[in-house]
């Protein structure tokens, strides 16, 4: 499984990278074929003084592509949320191709 991430408006430290590997790492128990995963980490509305924590996850798999995206006031808490959203969709279209 080939895991890039990405930052947009800012430069991540080692903590959050670390954070986002070890969790991706655990999408490889939901499904075996796991072909790419992309995360994007982004500010948004960066000309304001609220900035929001933007994260994207993009996986693919052999004849299909997840998309997620989740804001909220902390990185963690918007990966968090994606990755569990991730999840449930691999979960459903695993379950159909199971049924």
């Amino acid at each position: 499984m080939n895991v890039k991430i990405q930052t947009v408006h800012f430069d991540a430290d080692s903590r959050l990278v670390e954070y986002v590997t070890k969790k991706m790492t655990k999408l490889s128990t939901f499904h075996d074929r796991i072909i790419k995963v992309d995360v994007f980490l982004k500010l948004d509305n960066v000309v304001h003084k609220i900035k929001d924590k933007v994260a994207e996850i993009s996986v693919q798999v052999p004849r299909h592509h997840f998309f997620v995206k989740c804001s909220s006031k902390s990185f963690e808490e918007s990966f968090d949320s994606a990755f569990e959203s991730l999840v449930n969709q691999v979960k459903k279209k695993k379950d159909k191709q199971a049924a």
